[in-house]
Protein backbone atom coordinates (compact mmCIF):
# COMPACT_ATOMS: atom_id res chain seq x y z
CA UNK A 1 0.00 0.00 0.00
CA UNK A 2 1.47 2.88 -1.37
CA UNK A 3 0.41 6.77 -1.36
CA UNK A 4 -1.72 7.82 -4.59
CA UNK A 5 -2.86 10.65 -6.59
CA UNK A 6 -6.08 11.07 -8.74
CA UNK A 7 -5.89 13.75 -10.84
CA UNK A 8 -8.52 15.09 -13.28
CA UNK A 9 -7.66 17.55 -16.47
CA UNK A 10 -9.82 20.16 -15.20
CA UNK A 11 -7.14 20.60 -12.18
CA UNK A 12 -8.35 18.98 -9.51
CA UNK A 13 -6.79 16.28 -7.48
CA UNK A 14 -7.55 14.07 -4.23
CA UNK A 15 -5.02 11.57 -2.47
CA UNK A 16 -5.28 7.97 -1.68
CA UNK A 17 -3.48 4.68 -1.36
CA UNK A 18 -3.22 2.39 -4.03
CA UNK A 19 -4.43 -1.00 -3.14
CA UNK A 20 -3.45 -3.32 -6.39
CA UNK A 21 -1.40 -4.21 -8.60
CA UNK A 22 2.75 -3.84 -9.56
CA UNK A 23 1.14 -1.35 -12.60
CA UNK A 24 2.38 2.53 -11.09
CA UNK A 25 0.22 4.85 -13.35
CA UNK A 26 -3.31 4.32 -15.33
CA UNK A 27 -5.21 6.78 -17.06
CA UNK A 28 -9.07 7.16 -18.96
CA UNK A 29 -12.10 8.80 -18.46
CA UNK A 30 -13.42 9.23 -15.36
CA UNK A 31 -16.90 7.90 -14.92
CA UNK A 32 -18.91 7.36 -11.73
CA UNK A 33 -21.21 4.14 -10.93
CA UNK A 34 -24.10 4.31 -8.42
CA UNK A 35 -24.26 0.63 -8.09
CA UNK A 36 -23.91 -0.42 -4.48
CA UNK A 37 -22.97 -4.03 -5.19
CA UNK A 38 -21.92 -5.96 -8.87
CA UNK A 39 -18.66 -4.52 -8.67
CA UNK A 40 -17.49 -7.53 -10.17
CA UNK A 41 -19.64 -7.42 -13.27
CA UNK A 42 -18.78 -3.59 -13.55
CA UNK A 43 -14.75 -4.85 -13.46
CA UNK A 44 -15.55 -7.39 -16.10
CA UNK A 45 -17.52 -5.04 -18.55
CA UNK A 46 -16.13 -4.99 -21.84
CA UNK A 47 -18.32 -1.38 -21.81
CA UNK A 48 -15.92 0.16 -19.61
CA UNK A 49 -12.67 -0.22 -21.57
CA UNK A 50 -10.73 3.06 -21.38
CA UNK A 51 -12.74 4.72 -18.34
CA UNK A 52 -11.49 4.78 -14.49
CA UNK A 53 -14.73 3.78 -12.63
CA UNK A 54 -15.20 6.03 -9.48
CA UNK A 55 -17.87 3.78 -6.88
CA UNK A 56 -20.13 5.68 -4.86
CA UNK A 57 -21.39 3.26 -2.22
CA UNK A 58 -19.11 3.56 0.88
CA UNK A 59 -17.43 0.56 0.88
CA UNK A 60 -16.62 -2.09 -2.14
CA UNK A 61 -15.02 -5.41 -1.83
CA UNK A 62 -16.94 -6.71 0.97
CA UNK A 63 -18.08 -10.42 -0.77
CA UNK A 64 -14.94 -10.62 -2.37
CA UNK A 65 -14.72 -11.83 -5.77
CA UNK A 66 -16.01 -15.43 -7.22
CA UNK A 67 -15.77 -17.65 -10.20
CA UNK A 68 -19.13 -17.12 -12.04
CA UNK A 69 -20.19 -13.17 -12.21
CA UNK A 70 -17.65 -11.92 -14.48
CA UNK A 71 -19.17 -10.62 -17.91
CA UNK A 72 -15.81 -11.52 -19.82
CA UNK A 73 -12.92 -13.32 -19.17
CA UNK A 74 -10.55 -10.44 -17.80
CA UNK A 75 -10.93 -7.06 -15.98
CA UNK A 76 -11.66 -4.08 -18.54
CA UNK A 77 -11.27 -0.90 -16.30
CA UNK A 78 -8.21 1.41 -17.00
CA UNK A 79 -8.91 2.25 -12.80
CA UNK A 80 -11.20 1.55 -9.82
CA UNK A 81 -11.45 4.26 -7.46
CA UNK A 82 -13.32 3.44 -4.29
CA UNK A 83 -13.73 5.22 -0.59
CA UNK A 84 -12.96 2.17 1.07
CA UNK A 85 -11.82 -1.49 0.84
CA UNK A 86 -12.19 -3.97 3.86
CA UNK A 87 -9.31 -6.08 4.47
CA UNK A 88 -11.78 -9.23 5.15
CA UNK A 89 -14.67 -10.47 2.75
CA UNK A 90 -17.38 -13.18 3.27
CA UNK A 91 -19.51 -14.68 0.82
CA UNK A 92 -19.44 -18.79 0.71
CA UNK A 93 -18.81 -18.37 -3.42
CA UNK A 94 -15.98 -15.98 -2.63
CA UNK A 95 -12.44 -17.29 -4.25
CA UNK A 96 -10.29 -14.34 -3.58
CA UNK A 97 -10.15 -10.94 -2.65
CA UNK A 98 -11.15 -7.98 -4.48
CA UNK A 99 -7.39 -6.27 -3.81
CA UNK A 100 -5.61 -10.01 -5.78
CA UNK A 101 -8.28 -9.95 -8.31
CA UNK A 102 -6.73 -6.22 -9.34
CA UNK A 103 -3.48 -7.62 -8.44
CA UNK A 104 -4.07 -10.46 -10.72
CA UNK A 105 -5.34 -8.36 -13.90
CA UNK A 106 -3.06 -5.62 -13.53
CA UNK A 107 -5.14 -2.97 -12.86
CA UNK A 108 -4.12 -0.15 -10.26
CA UNK A 109 -7.26 0.38 -7.86
CA UNK A 110 -6.64 3.61 -5.21
CA UNK A 111 -8.60 3.80 -1.82
CA UNK A 112 -9.02 6.22 0.59
CA UNK A 113 -10.36 8.86 -1.99
CA UNK A 114 -13.68 11.62 -1.04
CA UNK A 115 -15.42 10.02 -4.01
CA UNK A 116 -18.42 12.45 -2.87
CA UNK A 117 -16.51 14.89 -4.17
CA UNK A 118 -14.76 13.56 -6.86
CA UNK A 119 -19.21 12.58 -8.16
CA UNK A 120 -19.69 16.52 -7.41
CA UNK A 121 -16.80 17.35 -9.57
CA UNK A 122 -18.21 14.92 -12.16
CA UNK A 123 -21.37 15.99 -12.01
CA UNK A 124 -21.36 20.11 -12.59
CA UNK A 125 -18.63 20.06 -15.26
CA UNK A 126 -18.82 16.55 -16.90
CA UNK A 127 -17.04 13.75 -17.39
CA UNK A 128 -13.38 14.28 -18.26
CA UNK A 129 -10.08 12.92 -18.48
CA UNK A 130 -7.83 11.19 -15.33
CA UNK A 131 -5.08 9.83 -14.27
CA UNK A 132 -4.42 8.15 -11.21
CA UNK A 133 -0.40 7.64 -10.18
CA UNK A 134 1.45 5.72 -7.41
CA UNK A 135 4.27 7.23 -4.91
CA UNK A 136 5.76 10.85 -5.11
CA UNK A 137 4.24 12.52 -8.08
CA UNK A 138 3.23 16.14 -8.26
CA UNK A 139 -0.10 17.54 -8.15
CA UNK A 140 0.70 19.40 -11.39
CA UNK A 141 2.73 16.43 -12.24
CA UNK A 142 -0.76 14.43 -12.41
CA UNK A 143 -3.19 17.18 -13.55
CA UNK A 144 -0.21 17.20 -16.74
CA UNK A 145 -0.67 13.85 -17.39
CA UNK A 146 -4.46 13.64 -17.19
CA UNK A 147 -4.81 16.19 -19.95
CA UNK A 148 -2.21 14.24 -21.99
CA UNK A 149 -4.51 11.46 -22.30
CA UNK A 150 -6.51 10.74 -25.43
CA UNK A 151 -9.87 11.53 -25.61
CA UNK A 152 -12.06 8.54 -25.80
CA UNK A 153 -13.85 9.72 -28.70
CA UNK A 154 -10.58 9.12 -30.80
CA UNK A 155 -9.83 5.65 -29.91
CA UNK A 156 -11.97 2.74 -31.36
CA UNK A 157 -12.07 0.99 -28.37
CA UNK A 158 -14.69 -1.64 -29.64
CA UNK A 159 -11.21 -3.61 -31.99
CA UNK A 160 -9.93 -3.84 -28.39
CA UNK A 161 -12.76 -5.52 -26.88
CA UNK A 162 -14.09 -7.86 -29.69
CA UNK A 163 -13.35 -11.43 -29.89
CA UNK A 164 -11.10 -11.46 -33.17
CA UNK A 165 -12.93 -14.73 -34.67
CA UNK A 166 -16.35 -16.33 -35.22
CA UNK A 167 -17.48 -18.76 -32.02
CA UNK A 168 -20.43 -20.09 -30.62
CA UNK A 169 -22.12 -19.86 -27.63
CA UNK A 170 -24.34 -21.88 -25.62
CA UNK A 171 -24.30 -21.19 -21.96
CA UNK A 172 -27.46 -20.45 -19.91
CA UNK A 173 -28.06 -18.30 -16.78
CA UNK A 174 -27.04 -19.95 -13.45
CA UNK A 175 -29.55 -21.36 -11.67
CA UNK A 176 -29.45 -23.10 -7.22
CA UNK A 177 -28.32 -25.59 -7.09
CA UNK A 178 -26.89 -26.26 -10.86
CA UNK A 179 -25.19 -22.88 -11.62
CA UNK A 180 -24.37 -22.68 -15.78
CA UNK A 181 -25.83 -25.18 -17.82
CA UNK A 182 -25.54 -26.05 -21.51
CA UNK A 183 -28.28 -25.18 -24.18
CA UNK A 184 -29.69 -28.99 -25.09
CA UNK A 185 -32.15 -27.28 -27.50
CA UNK A 186 -32.58 -24.90 -30.28
CA UNK A 187 -35.55 -22.83 -32.26
CA UNK A 188 -33.69 -20.28 -34.43
CA UNK A 189 -30.07 -19.19 -35.61
CA UNK A 190 -29.12 -15.73 -33.95
CA UNK A 191 -26.28 -13.79 -35.61
CA UNK A 192 -24.48 -11.45 -32.60
CA UNK A 193 -22.43 -8.87 -33.96
CA UNK A 194 -19.73 -8.95 -30.34
CA UNK A 195 -18.78 -5.39 -29.99
CA UNK A 196 -18.24 -6.51 -26.48
CA UNK A 197 -21.29 -8.00 -25.38
CA UNK A 198 -21.91 -9.46 -21.77
CA UNK A 199 -21.67 -12.58 -20.47
CA UNK A 200 -25.55 -12.51 -19.16
CA UNK A 201 -27.09 -10.80 -22.58
CA UNK A 202 -25.76 -14.12 -24.10
CA UNK A 203 -27.25 -16.32 -21.66
CA UNK A 204 -30.33 -14.75 -21.55
CA UNK A 205 -30.41 -15.08 -25.12
CA UNK A 206 -29.62 -19.19 -24.77
CA UNK A 207 -31.84 -19.27 -21.98
CA UNK A 208 -34.55 -18.66 -24.86
CA UNK A 209 -33.33 -21.75 -27.02
CA UNK A 210 -31.64 -19.36 -29.38
CA UNK A 211 -28.14 -21.06 -31.22
CA UNK A 212 -26.20 -18.16 -30.80
CA UNK A 213 -23.40 -17.59 -33.28
CA UNK A 214 -21.02 -14.50 -32.73
CA UNK A 215 -19.10 -12.59 -35.18
CA UNK A 216 -16.39 -10.05 -34.15
CA UNK A 217 -16.87 -6.53 -34.76
CA UNK A 218 -15.75 -6.09 -38.32
CA UNK A 219 -17.95 -8.70 -39.86
CA UNK A 220 -19.16 -7.67 -42.97
CA UNK A 221 -22.83 -7.93 -43.69
CA UNK A 222 -22.39 -10.52 -46.25
CA UNK A 223 -20.43 -12.50 -43.71
CA UNK A 224 -23.41 -12.47 -41.16
CA UNK A 225 -26.01 -13.50 -43.57
CA UNK A 226 -24.29 -15.75 -45.36
CA UNK A 227 -24.96 -18.84 -42.19
CA UNK A 228 -28.58 -17.76 -43.11
CA UNK A 229 -29.57 -16.24 -39.31
CA UNK A 230 -33.23 -16.21 -38.27
CA UNK A 231 -32.49 -12.94 -36.29
CA UNK A 232 -29.40 -10.47 -35.67
CA UNK A 233 -28.49 -8.98 -32.20
CA UNK A 234 -26.07 -6.20 -31.81
CA UNK A 235 -24.19 -5.94 -28.63
CA UNK A 236 -23.10 -3.64 -25.88
CA UNK A 237 -19.75 -2.26 -26.08
CA UNK A 238 -17.35 0.66 -25.18
CA UNK A 239 -16.34 4.14 -27.01
CA UNK A 240 -17.92 6.55 -29.02
CA UNK A 241 -20.40 4.68 -31.99
CA UNK A 242 -19.66 8.07 -34.39
CA UNK A 243 -16.25 6.58 -35.00
CA UNK A 244 -17.60 3.23 -35.89
CA UNK A 245 -18.45 3.76 -40.17
CA UNK A 246 -17.72 0.34 -41.38
CA UNK A 247 -20.29 -0.57 -39.17
CA UNK A 248 -23.02 1.68 -39.09
CA UNK A 249 -22.65 1.09 -43.10
CA UNK A 250 -22.65 -2.94 -42.48
CA UNK A 251 -25.80 -2.71 -40.16
CA UNK A 252 -27.83 -0.67 -42.94
CA UNK A 253 -27.12 -3.56 -45.04
CA UNK A 254 -28.86 -5.92 -42.55
CA UNK A 255 -31.56 -3.77 -42.06
CA UNK A 256 -32.60 -3.93 -45.67
CA UNK A 257 -31.76 -7.77 -45.15
CA UNK A 258 -34.97 -7.38 -43.56
CA UNK A 259 -33.69 -9.78 -40.52
CA UNK A 260 -35.53 -9.23 -37.08
CA UNK A 261 -32.86 -7.21 -35.50
CA UNK A 262 -32.66 -6.34 -31.36
CA UNK A 263 -29.72 -3.91 -30.18
CA UNK A 264 -28.97 -3.18 -26.90
CA UNK A 265 -26.80 0.32 -26.07
CA UNK A 266 -23.84 0.31 -27.81
CA UNK A 267 -26.19 -1.36 -30.35
CA UNK A 268 -28.84 0.82 -29.99
CA UNK A 269 -26.37 3.73 -30.95
CA UNK A 270 -25.21 2.38 -34.06
CA UNK A 271 -28.80 1.64 -35.24
CA UNK A 272 -29.65 5.28 -34.72
CA UNK A 273 -26.86 6.16 -36.68
CA UNK A 274 -28.01 3.06 -39.55
CA UNK A 275 -31.75 4.74 -39.23
CA UNK A 276 -30.18 8.55 -40.16
CA UNK A 277 -30.02 9.91 -36.86
CA UNK A 278 -27.06 10.71 -34.92
CA UNK A 279 -26.10 10.48 -30.71
CA UNK A 280 -24.76 12.85 -28.78
CA UNK A 281 -22.40 12.88 -24.99
CA UNK A 282 -24.13 13.17 -22.33
CA UNK A 283 -22.64 15.22 -19.26
CA UNK A 284 -22.06 12.67 -16.72
CA UNK A 285 -23.77 9.73 -18.76
CA UNK A 286 -25.58 7.03 -16.91
CA UNK A 287 -23.66 4.40 -14.69
CA UNK A 288 -26.10 2.71 -12.27
CA UNK A 289 -28.54 0.15 -11.29
CA UNK A 290 -31.65 2.43 -10.49
CA UNK A 291 -32.55 4.42 -13.06
CA UNK A 292 -36.53 4.82 -14.00
CA UNK A 293 -36.90 4.14 -17.78
CA UNK A 294 -40.53 4.27 -18.59
CA UNK A 295 -42.29 2.01 -21.21
CA UNK A 296 -44.40 4.64 -23.69
CA UNK A 297 -46.82 1.62 -25.13
CA UNK A 298 -47.83 0.11 -21.79
CA UNK A 299 -47.04 3.29 -19.45
CA UNK A 300 -45.17 1.35 -16.60
CA UNK A 301 -41.96 2.40 -15.02
CA UNK A 302 -38.99 -0.38 -15.23
CA UNK A 303 -36.00 0.37 -12.76
CA UNK A 304 -32.97 -0.41 -14.60
CA UNK A 305 -29.53 -1.14 -14.49
CA UNK A 306 -27.43 1.59 -17.78
CA UNK A 307 -23.84 2.25 -18.27
CA UNK A 308 -23.74 4.83 -21.54
CA UNK A 309 -22.23 8.01 -22.04
CA UNK A 310 -23.95 8.73 -25.39
CA UNK A 311 -27.70 8.85 -26.08
CA UNK A 312 -29.63 9.32 -29.42
CA UNK A 313 -30.48 12.31 -30.87
CA UNK A 314 -34.41 12.88 -30.74
CA UNK A 315 -34.54 15.43 -32.55
CA UNK A 316 -32.73 14.06 -36.14
CA UNK A 317 -34.66 10.69 -35.76
CA UNK A 318 -36.73 10.23 -38.86
CA UNK A 319 -40.40 9.86 -38.76
CA UNK A 320 -40.46 6.16 -39.33
CA UNK A 321 -38.64 5.85 -36.34
CA UNK A 322 -40.77 5.40 -33.18
CA UNK A 323 -39.75 6.16 -29.86
CA UNK A 324 -40.87 3.05 -27.02
CA UNK A 325 -39.09 4.18 -23.93
CA UNK A 326 -37.67 7.23 -22.18
CA UNK A 327 -35.21 8.33 -19.15
CA UNK A 328 -37.31 9.55 -16.57
CA UNK A 329 -34.49 11.37 -15.46
CA UNK A 330 -33.86 13.66 -18.02
CA UNK A 331 -35.86 12.44 -20.64
CA UNK A 332 -33.51 11.00 -22.82
CA UNK A 333 -34.37 7.71 -25.20
CA UNK A 334 -34.12 4.84 -23.86
CA UNK A 335 -35.89 2.70 -26.78
CA UNK A 336 -37.01 2.56 -30.22
CA UNK A 337 -38.67 0.53 -33.06
CA UNK A 338 -38.86 0.65 -36.86
CA UNK A 339 -41.87 1.20 -38.19
CA UNK A 340 -41.37 -0.76 -41.37
CA UNK A 341 -38.79 -2.69 -40.46
CA UNK A 342 -38.10 -5.83 -37.80
CA UNK A 343 -35.68 -3.90 -35.77
CA UNK A 344 -35.97 -2.51 -32.34
CA UNK A 345 -33.51 -1.66 -29.97
CA UNK A 346 -33.18 -0.46 -25.86
CA UNK A 347 -30.51 2.05 -24.64
CA UNK A 348 -30.24 0.44 -20.82
CA UNK A 349 -29.12 -2.75 -20.50
CA UNK A 350 -32.21 -5.44 -19.86
CA UNK A 351 -29.76 -8.47 -18.28
CA UNK A 352 -28.87 -6.11 -16.16
CA UNK A 353 -25.68 -7.73 -14.31
CA UNK A 354 -25.41 -6.05 -11.76
CA UNK A 355 -29.11 -4.42 -11.21
CA UNK A 356 -32.63 -5.23 -11.56
CA UNK A 357 -34.42 -7.73 -13.39
CA UNK A 358 -37.25 -5.64 -14.27
CA UNK A 359 -36.90 -5.53 -18.42
CA UNK A 360 -35.79 -9.43 -18.67
CA UNK A 361 -39.19 -9.10 -20.81
CA UNK A 362 -37.25 -7.39 -23.69
CA UNK A 363 -35.32 -10.98 -24.29
CA UNK A 364 -38.52 -12.54 -24.73
CA UNK A 365 -40.02 -10.06 -27.42
CA UNK A 366 -37.08 -10.65 -29.28
CA UNK A 367 -37.71 -14.57 -29.78
CA UNK A 368 -41.43 -13.63 -30.26
CA UNK A 369 -40.24 -11.34 -33.22
CA UNK A 370 -37.80 -14.08 -35.04
CA UNK A 371 -40.88 -16.47 -34.60
CA UNK A 372 -43.46 -13.75 -36.12
CA UNK A 373 -41.15 -12.95 -38.98
CA UNK A 374 -40.43 -17.24 -39.55
CA UNK A 375 -44.52 -17.67 -40.16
Amino acid sequence: MEKAILALENGYFFYGWSFSSPVRETGGEVIFNTSMTGYQEILTDPSYKGQIVVMTASEIGNYGINEEDSQSDRVWVNGFVVKDVPNVYSNYRAVESLKSYLEKNNVLGIFGVDTRAVVRILREKGVMKGYIGVGDISPVEAVKKARSIPDISELNLVAEVSKPSVYRWTQKSWKWPKGYEEQTEFHYKVAVLDYGVKRDILRLLADRNLELICFPYNASAEEVLSINPDGIFLSNGPGDPAILTYQIKQIQKLIASEKPIFGICLGHQLLSWAFGSRTYKLEFGHHGGNHPVKNLKTGKVEITAQNHNYATDETKLPQDVEITHINLNDNTIEGMRHKNYPVFSIQHHPEAAPGPHDSFYIFDEFYNLIKECKK
